[in-house]
């Protein structure tokens, strides 16, 4: 044995990897696609709750943002220019 065979770390070439990836493919069926390439594919009984924490997550982000350009907007009326924008959040 060589001390490649040894490592740990040791990857298998690249024709077996394709082989076996081939070979689960065919026997671990996933239903759905994954949304990006790496991507596992999430099972439906958890898709509402994702979608929802996306929602939530989504709302929160630009909330956030409306609320700083709204204050923005009025400080700007009143003609107040903080020192640090930063410090205001």
């Amino acid at each position: 044995m060589s001390d490649d065979q040894n490592q740990p770390n040791a990857t298998l070439p690249e024709p077996v990897r394709d082989h076996l990836g081939q070979q689960l493919r065919t026997v671990y069926h996933v239903d759905g696609k994954p949304r990006y390439l790496g991507d596992e594919s999430v099972p439906e009984a958890f898709e509402p709750q994702i979608k929802r924490l996306e929602t939530r997550l989504k709302t929160h982000e630009e909330g956030t943002v409306a609320v700083e350009s709204a204050l923005d907007r009025i400080l700007d009326a009143f003609g107040v220019q903080p020192d640090d924008k930063a410090s205001r959040g």
